[in-house]
């Protein structure tokens, strides 16, 4: 018996579906991004993660680095790109990048199918 071969029929392995993206990013936030990055940040890319604070416990961290950590996952949606913790990966999964301008402020906002619940003042989320 040629121990090479397999006595069973195997089947071919089904397909994998394509996974949704992590992220993605309005055209606004696009926009925004690329002007950063053609501008002062030249070089360097946005990171993303995801830390302790405020009320609800969790908030969004971001941050110019001048390259990719090692388990840093990139996402590079209408053109530009971000850099993704993994660690932050689960509570990301789904969210929506915006760029917001109001008649006081403007920023970086998300909306993230993940969340339960923000504190009052919005600093911090939980899911």
């Amino acid at each position: 018996m040629d121990l090479t071969q397999s006595s069973t029929d195997a089947k071919p392995a089904a397909p994998r579906r394509a996974l949704p993206p992590l992220m993605s990013l309005t055209e606004a936030a696009a926009r925004r991004l690329q002007a950063l990055y053609e501008g002062g940040n030249a070089g360097q890319l946005l990171r993303i993660s995801v830390g302790t604070k405020g009320c609800s416990g969790l908030s969004y961290d971001m941050h110019f680095v001048d390259g990719a950590g090692p388990t840093d996952e990139r996402v590079t949606d209408r053109g530009v790109s971000v850099l993704i913790d993994r660690k932050a990966s689960l509570f990301l999964i789904g969210s929506v990048m915006d760029y917001e301008v109001k008649e006081l402020s403007a920023g970086f906002t998300f909306t993230n199918p993940n969340e339960k619940g923000r504190c009052g003042c919005g600093e911090s989320f939980h899911v």
